[in-house]
């Protein structure tokens, strides 16, 4: 399937990231191997035959540093559980993120909040992300920075009235990100920039096999994201390394 669809881009307007990641920087830099812990739901764990983004990046990033840090072990721990949003992500933070003291959190928020609208008030999912920054932004020994992953375009996301409250979530996010003065990686506006601009079908983008209602990205949209998430990081690392050495720690 992959041969025949179009090329797509990532343009720096949707991926940049707007913080420098100096603590990821400060790692790399370091003796000790680097962590980024990635939480989530299913798109970060992995489901049936699509190799799930954690994975991908973490090659990704080990082939971008190979030759400048060559003895430097990059490890990107997937720690996803399907179906499950901020508030029991939140929950998970004590024996999840914070034992491995990562300098990177990767958190996808947002998606079973829109698709599981029933189950879940927006309000609680809005104070768990917020709730959840906050804890991850705390003085520790090793501090972490933190990037957002917000929702999947898709089918599932925009049929009915799941379309407002998807948009809804994806500007929460942000704001949230604003607030708090950390990153958001858009997912969201970067796949809806591959259906609309680059002709990608959501055939393509997301799991057909995936039904009634098309919600997981395919293997080879996950791959691409990945990719995209991947220069995200590595071009946030590099502007880290322009800041003068009193904001770098």
């Amino acid at each position: 399937m992959s041969e025949s669809l179009p090329a797509v881009d990532a343009p720096q307007g949707i991926i940049k990231l707007q913080h420098p990641l100096r603590n990821l920087f400060n790692a790399l830099r370091g003796s000790e191997p680097v962590r980024i812990v990635a939480m989530g739901s299913s798109s970060t764990a992995g489901r049936a035959d699509v190799v799930p983004c954690p994975y991908r990046l973490e090659m990704y990033l080990r082939q971008h540093y190979a030759e400048p840090l060559p003895n430097t072990r990059i490890d990107v721990l997937n720690r996803g559980k399907g179906g499950q949003e901020a508030p029991e992500e939140l929950k998970r933070f004590k024996t999840d993120i914070f034992p491995d003291s990562p300098s990177l959190v990767l958190w996808q928020i947002g998606t079973n909040a829109v698709f599981h609208k029933d189950k879940y008030k927006f309000k609680d999912v809005v104070d768990a992300i917020t709730d959840g920054v906050h804890r991850l932004l705390q003085p520790r020994e090793q501090p972490m920075d933190v990037v957002l992953i917000d929702p999947q375009y898709g089918t599932a996301m925009l049929r009915d009235d799941k379309a407002e409250l998807s948009e809804k979530m994806v500007m929460e996010i942000r704001r949230i990100a604003e607030t708090k003065k950390v990153n958001v990686f858009q997912r969201w506006a970067l796949m809806r920039h591959w259906h609309v601009q680059n002709g990608v079908s959501f055939e393509q983008l997301l799991d057909p096999t995936d039904c009634p209602d098309m919600l997981h990205q395919s293997d080879w949209s996950t791959l691409q994201v990945s990719k995209a998430l991947c220069r995200a990081i590595t071009d946030a690392v590099l502007a880290a390394s322009w800041l003068p050495a009193d904001r770098q720690s």
